[in-house]
This record gives structure tokens, sequence and C-alpha cells, in this order.
């Protein structure tokens, strides 16, 4: 195949067109199930490198939603964002910040007692 510059941007466009288009849907469907698609939690924990938050997040003292759903609005009250110097979890921590009332939306989670893991989440 012979792909030209003009061509690669339909294809991309058209893709992120998509995209998008799947996750309205998916929203507006979570979002006209009557609040069953929320979560709250207590607190919550997520690294940040290179400026970008992780796609996962440790909650504590969380209620969990009722029924599965393709998206989870989580709402944390205090979430803590260590923001490390390097790409590893173990690496050293450049600051911390701790924000209030965040909203975050996450497509997934793994419960083990008090610790919930939200995985699929998007940045904020």
């Amino acid at each position: 195949m012979n792909f030209t510059p003009k061509g690669l941007l339909g294809a991309i466009a058209a893709v992120s067109i998509g995209t998008a288009t799947l996750l309205g849907a998916g929203a507006g469907t979570a979002g006209a199930a009557g609040g069953a698609h929320r979560a709250h939690c207590d607190r919550a924990e997520r690294p940040v490198w290179s400026g970008d938050p992780s796609r996962n997040m440790t909650g504590h003292g969380c209620s969990l939603p009722s029924g599965e759903r393709r998206w989870y609005r989580v709402e944390v009250d205090d979430l803590v964002e260590a923001h490390h110097k390097t790409d590893y979890l173990a690496g050293p921590v450049d600051r911390t910040e701790k924000l209030h009332d965040r909203t975050i939306r996450c497509m997934g989670y793994t419960a083990d007692g008090d610790t919930v893991n939200w995985f699929g989440c998007v940045p904020h």
C-alpha cells in the first residue's frame, strides 16, 4: 500500500472521530443508568510520571458501584499525586500534590478489603 500524507491524515481523523464517538456513547449509556456507575473514595493515591498521571489509582475507604459498567466516575475527597523523577514507581519523588474533591473516570476496578485498585483511568 502507498500512503500519502493526505491519506494518512484522513485515516487518523477517521480513527479519532470513531474513538470519540465510542467514548461518548459509553458515557451516555452509563449516565442513563441513574448514578449506579458512581463510586466514592475517601482518599486515593495516583503516581505521576513525566507530567502525566498513571492510568491506575489506589483508593481507600471506597463505596463501590452496584453492577458492572463500561465507565465509572470515582469521586475522591483527597487525591494524592506523587510526581516521580523517573518512570519507576520505586524511584525518587520530586514532589507530592494533594488535590481535593476530584472526579476521575476509570474503566474498572479490583477490590481487596479496604483497598480498591482502579485501572484504565483517564487523565484529568
